[in-house]
């Protein structure tokens, strides 16, 4: 019997039997090996994504692990294979597919929200999902690569160049990596984030971070930047004073990435966005070759993969971790280890 971490009513979470199945045509059945917990999965957790999620509901999209078996008119791919999933099935028919972005998809299914994700002992995925890990990296970091895919699609997105000041709002593990992501490509970045053990991981990194109830955060970027502003601000902490910091830092022309995921509308001060001709930028996901970036920065570890990992639990103490991340506290990335050890000597 293979094991499953599965969502089932608010607050709510059970180890039990797996619904496995065998690979179609197209497919592949992987072994997970470690599962990342991330903000949309707490979302999850708490009841806010019950209109879209159906329950039991096997939770986790932040995934490394190893090809099993294949199933028919799979080439490329065998078993001992390390890979990762990109963990996104769209249609191809819709507006957004036949403009060539499939990621944002007007239909699509992201695996682990809209269909079984990763928190499993066997899972099966379409082949097409399947992004190829070097033996170099250990699985405990390749786990890593899908925030980071993340991180790198939003810098992208951002058109950061080398030399700009980049400010990044929210330090947590997503804003960690977008700074990081930045910081590879040359920009100056500034983290603004109110927990004083976030700060302190960040300067661990080498990554200057402010407090912003120690300061005025706008007037450490004039005097930062000679008065000048930033280039470019992210937006990664959800609150609307994390809103009102990333437009508020920003110099003429200055581009505001929107990453962060708002549960409600906020108030924007569209004045200052006209004032200073502002530009606005949506980064919601990643593409493939976003995913392969993001490989090669956990490979030559520019991303310091292992450093992002707080704790790793077995898979039948996922609900405790996703408490534990609920609290807070001295606390970046719980993986959770989804290895069958029955099995482990077939693979």
């Amino acid at each position: 019997m293979t094991l499953a971490v599965r969502y089932t009513a608010a607050r709510t979470l059970d180890t039990g039997p797996a619904d496995t199945r065998s690979p179609g045509p197209g497919e592949v059945e992987l072994a997970p090996a470690y599962v990342g917990i991330c903000g949309t999965d707490l979302h999850i957790f708490h009841g806010d994504m019950d209109s879209r999620v159906a329950t039991p509901a096997v939770l986790g999209h932040e995934m490394s692990g190893r090809v099993i078996r294949v199933g028919p008119d799979v080439e490329g791919w065998q078993p001992g294979d390390a890979v990762t999933v990109m963990p996104l099935r769209w249609d191809g028919t819709c507006p957004a597919c036949l403009t060539g972005h499939q990621h944002i998809c007007q239909k699509l299914d992201f695996i682990g929200i809209d269909s079984p994700g990763a928190m499993q002992q066997r899972w099966t995925v379409p082949a097409s999902t399947l992004v190829r890990l070097p033996e170099s990296v250990p699985l405990d970091r390749a786990a890593l690569v899908e925030p980071t895919a993340v991180a790198v699609h939003d810098v992208g997105r951002a058109e950061v160049r080398g030399g700009e000041r980049v400010v990044v709002v929210g330090g947590g593990p997503v804003g960690v990596l977008i700074a990081l992501v930045a910081r590879a490509e040359g920009a100056d970045v500034r983290v603004v984030e109110p927990s004083a053990h976030r700060r302190r991981f960040a300067a661990d990194l080498g990554l200057l971070a402010w407090d912003p109830a120690a300061g005025d955060v706008p007037e450490l970027v004039r005097q930062w930047t000679g008065d000048a502003g930033a280039d470019v601000a992210f937006e990664v902490s959800g609150a609307a004073g994390g809103v009102d910091t990333a437009v508020d830092v920003l110099g003429v022309r200055g581009r505001l990435c929107l990453v962060a995921i708002h549960p409600r509308p906020r108030e924007v001060n569209l004045h200052r966005f006209f004032w200073r001709e502002l530009t606005l930028i949506g980064a919601r996901l990643y593409d493939r070759a976003d995913f392969e970036r993001a490989v090669a920065l956990v490979a030559d570890g520019t991303i310091s993969a292992e450093r992002l990992i707080s704790k790793i639990v077995p898979l039948t103490e996922a609900p405790a971790a996703f408490e534990t991340l609920e609290a807070g506290g001295d606390v970046m990335k719980i993986l959770v280890d989804c290895t069958d050890e029955t099995e482990a000597a077939t693979v």
